[in-house]
């Protein structure tokens, strides 16, 4: 069975929004084969990334930039997970009060060093949460799951 990790970080639940509809996709009864892990940032560790066949980050954007929440995750795992999950695969997602670019990149250079490979297009819900991003949320699980299940990931 492949897993798909989902972890994110919250603050007003609009991240947490999106990370259920992640993982409300990925659970798509047309997938199977699939077991769907969702767990808030503080929640998560090193055994949960290393069980992991994918991942789904969640994370608000903070003053422009990746939520301390998100970071302290990626704190606590970085170094343990030095040559254990190298390719693994990856897509973003983030709550944005401006843009979104900062929390972004900011991201994108954490896994770098990893290295994981980012599979999707981010989905970045810039000013409110609307039916659309989540949406948007439950296609990016539901391919994430796909590939998952087809070999691709």
């Amino acid at each position: 069975m492949k897993r798909l990790l989902v972890v994110y970080h919250t603050q007003t639940g609009h991240t947490e929004a999106m990370a259920r509809a992640v993982a409300r996709g990925a659970r798509h009864p047309e997938v199977a084969g699939v077991e769907v892990e969702l767990r808030r940032a503080v929640d998560a560790g090193l055994a949960d990334l290393l069980r992991a066949d994918a991942v789904a980050f969640g994370t608000p954007e903070n003053f422009g930039q990746l939520s301390g929440g998100m970071k302290d995750f990626f704190d606590r795992t970085f170094y343990p997970a030095q040559g254990l999950v190298e390719g693994l695969a990856y897509a973003v997602f983030i709550s944005a009060g401006n843009d979104g670019r900062g929390a972004l990149e900011a991201l994108r250079r954490i896994v770098r060093g990893y290295p994981l490979r980012e599979v999707r297009e981010p989905i970045i819900a810039r000013g409110g949460l609307d039916a659309g991003h989540l949406e948007r949320c439950e296609e990016l699980g539901l391919a994430l799951a796909a590939g998952l299940e087809a070999g691709i990931y």
